[in-house]
């Protein structure tokens, strides 16, 4: 089949003839619904727990603390290097490594290592995804190699949706070569349409609002 009978066909199902100009986009709306922190909040919680997720609500970065610590119970982890994770004394937990910077040994790392703890750029809540952009800060093979990812998260970055994120951030390449969009524990049903998970990813997700 040739190229022009394919463009031919697609022209005459959009009503149009060869050479004549496309028509302008319309545009661009962008809505940020208007909702309380605490709205948010829930929100972002419930969409989580759908899909198998387990978010937790911490008082404190003592209390985000204790809960990662829980979490580890025997387990090696592999911590980003957000200055929030120290901040909350995360990195300085037993059995956390963190200050990597080098490529090959924090790729050994991510696949020795049962936990992977980032800091997310950002929260979405009606969906339950975090947003991490890729930095010296927060390698994103951290969320990606180990099969358990913790994300600890300030609740300032806790936005509606995805046009607010757009909103604060229209061109998100000027910001990172990689933004990785992170809704759930990793998941596919491509064989016979049984749903397995952590097949492409971590099959364990905690988020720590904080």
């Amino acid at each position: 089949m040739s190229r022009e009978y394919i463009l031919h066909k697609v022209r005459t199902a959009l009503g149009r003839n060869a050479g004549q100009a496309a028509p302008a986009p319309p545009p661009v709306r962008i809505r940020i619904p208007d909702a309380a922190v605490e709205e948010r909040i829930g929100q972002f919680c419930s969409a989580l727990e759908k899909l198998n997720g387990k978010p937790y609500r911490a008082s404190s970065m003592e209390d985000a603390r204790a809960y990662a610590e829980t979490l580890l119970a025997g387990r090696r982890a592999i911590a980003s290097n957000a200055p929030f994770l120290a901040a909350c004394g995360i990195t300085s937990l037993p059995g956390v490594a963190s200050g990597l910077t080098d490529r090959l040994a924090l790729r050994e790392a991510c696949i020795q290592y049962e936990l992977g703890i980032t800091c997310a750029d950002y929260a979405l809540a009606d969906t339950g995804t975090l947003v991490l952009f890729s930095s010296p800060e927060e390698a994103r093979m951290i969320s990606l190699l180990p099969p358990a990812h913790l994300a600890v998260v300030p609740r300032e970055r806790l936005l509606t949706g995805l046009d607010e994120l757009l909103s604060l951030l229209p061109v998100p390449s000027l910001r990172s070569s990689s933004m990785v969009f992170i809704t759930g524990p990793s998941r596919t049903a491509d064989i016979e349409q049984i749903l397995v998970r952590g097949v492409h990813g971590p099959g364990e997700i905690h988020v720590v609002l904080v």
